[in-house]
């Protein structure tokens, strides 16, 4: 489980895996705010992305499609 520290800025991970425990530390250590806050930016938008694909769908799908031509029998 993942629980962001507010005052330090920093990530408390479970104990025992030496991704949590080592690895993700050092990586938190390694970029600087500004670079996590473009990541954060990047996700962002890729998410609205993924809003607008989904809203263009819905539209599409909702549209009311002809069910075919009459036509005049003689």
């Amino acid at each position: 489980m993942e629980e962001k520290n507010a005052a330090a800025g920093t990530h408390s991970h479970a104990g025992g895996c030496f991704f949590c425990t080592t690895a993700m530390p050092m990586l938190e250590n390694l970029v600087s705010g500004a670079t996590r806050d473009h990541f954060r930016s990047s996700r962002v938008e890729f998410l609205k992305g993924l809003r607008c694909l989904l809203d263009e769908r819905i539209a599409h799908l909702a549209r009311e499609e002809s069910k075919g031509t009459h036509v005049t029998v003689e």
